[in-house]
């Protein structure tokens, strides 16, 4: 399954172990232990150029296959792999780079964004073993595309998104009744909080306890079948923020990453831990889905109003 490559480096010359080091790590190896360095079997070839110059000058290098002796043994290795913190981090940059966007001249916006965006694709030429915080990456990222071109170029055409969802007017979706699966959880807290605050303030909630009893009218959300749900990568909050252009205000968005990390994994967020057992323990306390609705949106009120997040949509 993988194939490793063990090293006795020369003492000297020095740029040469300094070469190998660079080389591995551009190739993303991750180190099973002293001088013992992991590759998919099948990059196995990436590992010739550096086999031939240590050896040239004196080192040693031999590749041989791995091959775990159980699935336990199996994701450990595959642990090694894992890019979920440069993926936070890269995050964390672009969140960053949103919030300063306001105030940024154009050329110098653009030329953060293009080191932005080669950030993520040097991340994912790594990603031995991509998975969803890849993809969660590459919508967070045409969502801040998006943005640059309406702070930039807001008269200019604009291809349809990519995630091809439409853009409604709030104001048609007032006044309504919205309905999901009975004892709600993150996504569906959160997204019944955002129609509550920014896109519906008189929404009145109907909680399923089977989703083929929609009442005729009601509008459904985070059920199959739904009208509004997963679209593609994105979790029923997020297709809501691009539904009604919520999605290019960086503390929403924010937010929007704590809810998928919870919900389908991905890109890790520092908030997620303390708002699930915040969470957790509101559903242990509330056994009716409205009360536990009124306490989830005022957690969801101080997240959002944290003074490190800026530009406060305008209400419906």
């Amino acid at each position: 399954m993988w194939s490793i490559l063990f090293l006795t480096l020369p003492t000297q010359p020095t740029a040469v172990r300094l070469r190998v080091w660079r080389s591995l790590k551009a190739l993303g190896c991750p180190l099973l232990r002293d001088g013992a360095y992991l590759l998919p079997r099948d990059r196995q070839d990436s590992f010739q150029p550096i086999v031939d110059e240590v050896r040239q000058h004196g080192g040693s290098a031999q590749v041989m296959w791995l091959t775990p002796s159980d699935e336990v043994q199996r994701d450990e290795v595959l642990a090694l792999f894992d890019r979920s913190a440069a993926y936070e981090q890269w995050r964390n940059t672009l969140d960053g780079w949103l919030t300063a966007l306001p105030a940024t001249a154009e050329t110098e916006a653009r030329r953060q964004w293009r080191g932005i965006e080669q950030a993520l694709r040097d991340i994912q030429a790594i990603d031995h073993y991509p998975g969803e915080a890849t993809l969660q990456a590459d919508a967070a990222l045409a969502d801040a595309r998006a943005a640059l071109d309406t702070r930039f170029s807001h008269n200019e055409p604009r291809a349809k998104a990519d995630h091809g969802i439409a853009r409604l007017d709030a104001r048609k979706f007032r006044g309504k009744r919205w309905a999901t699966r009975a004892r709600p959880w993150v996504d569906r807290l959160a997204s019944a909080w955002l129609i509550r605050r920014f896109i519906d303030p008189q929404a009145q909630f109907v909680w399923l306890r089977d989703v083929a009893s929609v009442p005729r009218g009601a509008l459904g959300f985070d059920f199959d079948g739904a009208r509004f749900t997963h679209v593609g990568t994105r979790v029923t909050f997020e297709v809501l923020l691009a539904s009604f252009g919520l999605e290019q205000d960086t503390r929403l968005s924010r937010l929007g990453a704590v809810v998928h990390y919870l919900d389908a994994g991905g890109i890790p967020a520092p908030e997620a831990g303390g708002l699930e057992a915040v969470l957790a323990g509101l559903r242990e306390l509330h056994a009716d889905d409205n009360t536990l609705l009124d306490a989830a949106c005022a957690v969801f009120d101080a997240l959002f109003a944290n003074p490190g997040n800026t530009s406060l949509p305008t209400r419906p």
